[in-house]
């Protein structure tokens, strides 16, 4: 057995954690008046936005939700938007820390954990466990173990008293996020909110993921290029998952490889991409890079994670697959007709409106146009979608907030972008589509 990890103790009643958010709150509101008194003494008049988006107060507040895990520190990640390509500089920097490891449970909060969840005489089942994570995150630590047939395992602990307060988490942080002026005031986030919700308490059902676990195992089982963990189900608990133990590097070491070899990985991830949401109606929505590992040894992916899977309906999956081929085929008609199925826009916004969705979509897809490799490492694709998305945004007045799988299915997608860029990856995605826009 390993030394106890140096940890702060995660936070388990909702009251506790209410209270968190609410002194958190109580002190940026004082550094606000302070920082408010101080511009006008200078004769300026200083914005609720900038009053709050001081790099002290972003400090406190990524502090906080790195201390209380769990679902305010998800949506914290959620707000950090993966890969800072549209913050300010100094806000993405501090915000960053949400993407790092959080700080362990201590080892009393750990032990207790696991005596809830598997019994007071769990370590009897096991010849090795090992105290010190091998990663902390937002809803659970991941520990090493040997069992007594010699089986090497990951056993993913879930954070006391996540599960209950999801709720309160996500209502405190949203209100954290309102006050920021991130986000309009008219528009209505409270479906993504709920949907939110509902996505992280599935991803806290640990049952659920050892399931979602194996199914992806048995559905790429003819795919050579991933390596997908079993499950162990005899140390599988709501609050504990126990899968065997895969070894990799992270997937940006792929960069260390040749052109051929980094557009083969990434290549893998964008077919695997297209298999999910046309083939299996079922997608692994989160693209946090620490997700995917890579094996040197047999040169595979390793892919981690399932709790935010999440199953896509028929008609979405047709849906998509219409607006793929109307990207294909460069045709804005079938793509307007196709995003009005998806729910990417509506029959009461004006021409206008639609037409630049149109173009928005158009250009998002210039991958699939492109008949030969497309040059992620040199391309500027994300940062022109973010300039007409706010262009959309504001000048035409464009609030609306697409169905939840949509969204889910974009983020997952965004990041696969912004992980091919990261490579400097060149493949052909056209060809890579190819099987589903026939």
């Amino acid at each position: 057995m390993s030394d106890e990890p140096d940890g702060k103790p995660v936070p388990s009643g909702r009251l506790s954690r209410v209270i968190g958010l609410g002194s958190l709150a109580g002190r940026i509101a004082g550094n606000m008046v302070t920082s408010g008194a101080g511009q006008l003494l200078k004769g300026q008049r200083p914005a609720m936005a900038d009053l709050l988006l001081t790099p002290a107060n972003i400090t406190r507040i990524a502090d906080k939700l790195a201390t209380m895990r769990g679902a305010a520190m998800k949506v914290g990640q959620l707000i950090s938007m993966d890969g800072g390509d549209f913050l300010p500089e100094e806000l993405s920097a501090i915000l960053a820390r949400l993407r790092e490891d959080a700080s362990p449970m201590p080892k009393v909060q750990l032990t207790e954990v696991l005596s809830n969840a598997l019994g007071e005489n769990w370590q009897d089942n096991m010849l090795y466990f090992s105290f010190a994570p091998v990663a902390a995150a937002s809803i659970g630590q991941v520990h090493k173990a040997i069992t007594p047939d010699g089986t090497m395992l990951a056993l993913k602990v879930q954070y006391p008293g996540v599960r209950e307060s999801i709720d309160s988490d996500v209502d405190n942080v949203a209100t954290l996020v309102r006050m920021s002026g991130l986000i309009p005031k008219t528009l209505d986030i409270t479906p993504v909110l709920e949907e939110a919700k509902q996505q992280l308490k599935q991803e806290a059902d640990y049952l659920r993921e050892a399931y979602m676990l194996d199914t992806y195992r048995s559905r790429l089982q003819d795919d050579d290029a991933f390596i997908v963990p079993r499950s162990y189900p005899s140390l599988c608990t709501e609050n504990v998952l126990a899968m065997t133990f895969e070894k990799g590097d992270d997937i940006e070491s792929v960069l260390q490889l040749e052109q051929d070899l980094r557009n083969g990985v990434m290549s893998a991830l964008m077919r695997l991409f297209f298999r999910e949401v046309f083939d299996f109606k079922l997608i692994q929505s989160d693209p946090n890079l620490a997700n995917y590992r890579y094996d040197p040894v047999s040169g595979k992916i390793i892919l981690l994670d399932f709790g935010a899977t999440r199953e896509i309906t028929p008609a979405m999956t047709e849906g998509y697959r219409s607006l793929l081929r109307a990207a294909a085929n460069n045709d804005a008609d079938a793509m307007l007709s196709a995003a009005l199925s998806i729910g990417l826009v509506t029959s009461e916004h004006t021409t206008q409106q639609q037409t630049k969705v149109v173009e928005l979509g158009m250009t998002a897809c210039e991958a699939i146009h492109v008949d030969g490799s497309y040059d992620f490492g040199n391309s500027d694709l994300i940062m022109r979608l973010h300039n007409m998305g706010t262009a959309l945004t504001y000048r035409e007045d464009f609030w609306h907030v697409p169905p939840a799988d949509a969204l889910f299915i974009h983020r997952k997608l965004g990041g696969l972008f912004l992980l091919a860029r990261r490579l400097k990856v060149q493949m052909n995605l056209r060809q890579i589509a190819s099987p589903w826009i026939q």
